[in-house]
């Protein structure tokens, strides 16, 4: 029988859980025996006995992992966390290993089996496992609850017989998943919603969900989107040109929302002091990217940071602010992921390692880091 482990994740600010009762009962219907560490889910609002409910087995720490074919996880584990684990066994978690090289070749050490959910490919079977999507989208939409939460004012246009109440300016940087989503929530509080992003792509996306698209369209721009459709760098001619027309238009916004990354490089640098100087008393940035460097100068990983009477909004894990349901999103991408590796015939892990899931995903094995990213 395989045995499946859910160690709780060991990172303070970690709320998410890599299992939910509904996955659990999944993976038992596969023939799986699965063991959750006590108190796993609780900040996600998932108590013990909602797993014990659906036929999973509560242990405590070491225990968890005693055994363990696979395990399921939110965050890249210490190796050191992974003593007890047999060799061979799956790891899959956000393993994050972009400036953590060191902690790679530790896992490949452990002798585990390292698999990134975030190297899931693009490709249409693979949409339920992409973990990215899952959970960007879910910190766009926080984004703009977080925005609203210390933007000291209505969103909406409100006519009332008090007088009218102007509706709030939103501008989102960067129009991926994230950006989509920020975009639409914004729109269905009311605001007046603006954004930009590199991919001219994005224009027709940004515009189909009621928003303005703000952008210098020259011939770089046409040619900019990449072949995996994730936005690339721009010339630096290109990029002053597209910084004077966003620091006019942030000058006029009331809330700003900088969603830009660039995979395995730091962030872009979009909002400088200067244009967070030039916006209003009172305005809010939320910097999305502040994990990565943070796409505004001013932004404080794990603050809300003030400056000239603006707020900077830099909370760290956005997607586990709202734990409960990026939990269950997470961890159906998981079970979807993990369904492939299982022989539903003979109940065994049965990994196919010239899939093209597998091979993109799969950071370490045989002891050794095999990612030809990472790998050398």
């Amino acid at each position: 029988m395989i045995k499946i482990a859910v160690p709780a994740e060991a990172d303070k600010v970690e709320t998410r859980v890599a299992a939910t009762p509904d996955t659990v009962k999944r993976f038992i219907g596969l023939g799986a025996e699965v063991v959750v560490e006590a108190g796993a889910g609780l900040k996600s609002r998932i108590l013990d006995a909602d797993y014990e409910a659906v036929g999973a087995k509560i242990a405590k720490g070491a225990a968890t992992l005693k055994d363990a074919d696979i395990v399921l996880m939110v965050r890249r584990p210490a190796a050191a966390s992974l003593k007890g684990v047999k060799a061979g066994a799956l790891v899959v978690a956000m393993m994050d290993p972009y400036g953590n090289e060191g902690d790679v070749k530790a896992l490949g050490e452990a002798g585990v089996t390292a698999i990134a959910m975030e190297f899931m490919p693009r490709i249409t079977r693979a949409q339920v496992m992409d973990v990215l999507s899952s959970q960007a989208n879910l910190a766009g939409y926080q984004a703009v609850i977080d925005a609203a939460a210390v933007y000291d004012r209505a969103l909406p246009m409100m006519m009332t017989a008090a007088g009218t109440v102007p509706a709030a300016r939103v501008f989102v940087m960067g129009a991926g998943v994230a950006g989509l989503q920020a975009i639409a929530t914004a729109r269905r509080l009311g605001a007046v919603v603006s954004a930009t992003d590199v991919r001219p792509a994005a224009k027709e996306q940004v515009e189909s969900l009621g928003a303005k698209f703000v952008a210098v369209e020259d011939e770089e721009f046409r040619q900019a989107e990449t072949a995996g459709g994730y936005a690339k760098e721009m010339s630096d001619e290109y990029k002053k040109k597209q910084a004077d027309l966003v620091a006019a238009h942030i000058a006029k916004q009331d809330i700003v929302i900088t969603t830009a990354l660039i995979p395995g490089r730091p962030a872009p640098r979009l909002v400088t002091k200067a244009m967070v100087e030039s916006m209003k008393p009172g305005s809010v940035v939320v910097d999305l990217a502040v994990e990565r460097g943070g796409n505004c100068e001013m932004a404080k990983a794990g603050e809300v940071a003030v400056h000239k009477d603006v707020s900077i909004v830099g909370h760290l894990n956005v997607p586990g602010r709202i734990a409960a349901t990026a939990s269950q999103l997470y961890a159906k991408n998981l079970f979807a992921f993990v369904e492939t590796l299982i022989d539903k015939e003979k109940k065994e892990v049965a990994v196919d390692w010239d899939d093209e899931l597998v091979k993109a995903t799969v950071l370490t094995r045989d002891g050794a880091v095999v990612h030809p990213a990472f790998a050398g």
